[in-house]
């Protein structure tokens, strides 16, 4: 026998934890759940905020992973989606969207001929910020008779991935302009670190940094003679901030259609947390201990959602706190007048929507307290 071949016989595919008509109770756990209502209602509330405004949406996939959504977010008026790994892109490609945005920088040969052998299929932007790249990602789009549209990414204040403003954009262009098989399609300009900045004061700063850095790599790029077609960028917790500035021809908001606790915490004008959008998406847990008044565990733990962004909040249940996660348990105090019993269903609003959603295979979409539909995650645990 091959040494290094598996001895264990696979598994059937995971099944989904529940059955549309099924009622919420009756439901396994933990399951990820999407009210539909909401869902729907932030659907519709992202176009009706931008009327007047002339700029695209390009919603980030990567909130969701899910083609079903994607597909309903485009005909809420979106031009395509974003999505950070090519392997998302395969899986959005593969459920019928035709216009995809890796932004970010895909690296590596295995990786680059996916990507062109996608822009056989949709059309497909990337992102650069290294010229290596930018002749790699030419002799790929040559060798396989494809094209792709090509952003220089900007360092805008994230100081993460993307080429400082001025020359270093203007010599990314060029090169782009002139490799063989790609388009200079503009700048991705994305300030990732202003999403949660907690008053509007702080976002507006961040927001108005990125602004004047790109306008003097935009005027740069006139001068050369290569005029950025789009510049795109923003997320949830600032888009009209770069919607509103002249600047930006799409914005790339993700979570708003989910919303997740972190996002709960920025702020208004007003000083309180701002409720444009709505809490749609949950984690059902079961109470599986309760030897303690004070105390419950549910089966909601480390394994089943993302802590990056803090714990998650109990829905709709006061004087009930998560307060704890290990691997496979999470921690309530109970307070009066929350009362709880031995397998109880509770609903969850995560700290952090995007790498929870990769956690799991199917949405549970429900309306009322009723199972309507099951979405596979398909883009779950494509991180390549």
């Amino acid at each position: 026998m091959n040494p290094s071949a598996s001895r264990t016989p696979p598994l059937p595919p995971h099944p989904a934890p529940a059955t549309v008509g099924m009622s919420l109770d009756e439901v396994d756990t933990p399951a990820l759940l999407l009210d539909l209502d909401a869902f729907e209602r932030n659907l519709a509330r992202l176009p009706a905020s931008l009327r007047g405004v002339s700029v695209r949406v390009r919603p980030h996939a990567k909130s969701h992973k899910c083609p079903d959504i994607a597909l309903r977010q485009i005909e809420h008026g979106a031009i395509g989606v974003c999505c950070q790994k090519v392997s998302e892109a395969e899986a959005m490609v593969r459920g019928g969207v035709k216009d995809v945005l890796v932004s970010n920088q895909v690296i590596g040969a295995t990786k680059i001929a996916r990507l062109v052998a996608l822009a056989k299929e949709a059309k497909m932007g990337v992102c650069v910020d290294d010229l290596g790249n930018v002749a790699d990602l030419s002799q790929a789009a040559q060798r396989a008779g494809a094209k792709l549209d090509v952003y220089v990414e900007v360092n805008v204040g994230a100081n993460r991935c993307g080429a400082d403003p001025g020359a270093p954009v203007v010599a990314l262009a060029r090169a782009i302009a002139t490799g063989p098989g790609l388009t200079f399609a503009g700048l991705h300009a994305y300030h990732g670190a202003a999403q949660h900045k907690r008053t509007p004061a702080e976002r507006k700063q961040g927001i108005d940094d990125a602004v004047a850095k790109v306008k003097q790599t935009l005027a740069l790029l006139e001068q050369a003679g290569l005029p950025a077609r789009i510049v795109t960028g923003a997320g949830t917790g600032t888009y009209p901030l770069e919607a509103s500035s002249n600047v930006y021809h799409e914005i790339q908001p993700g979570s708003y259609i989910f919303m997740d606790a972190d996002y709960g915490r920025n702020l208004g004008a007003d000083g309180q947390p701002v409720h444009e959008f709505e809490h749609s998406l949950f984690l059902l847990a079961t109470v599986m201990s309760h030897t303690n008044p004070q105390r419950a565990a549910v089966d909601v733990g480390l394994k089943a959602h993302s802590v990056d962004s803090g714990l998650p909040l109990v829905h709709g249940l006061p004087g009930a706190t998560y307060v704890r996660a290990a691997d496979e348990h999470g921690v309530l105090a109970l307070t009066e007048p929350a009362t709880v019993t031995l397998g109880q269903k509770i609903r969850l609003i995560p700290g952090h929507c995007d790498p929870t959603v990769n956690l799991y295979d199917w949405m549970v979409c429900y309306r009322g307290h009723h199972v309507e539909a099951l979405w596979p995650i398909t883009g779950r645990g494509r991180f390549y």
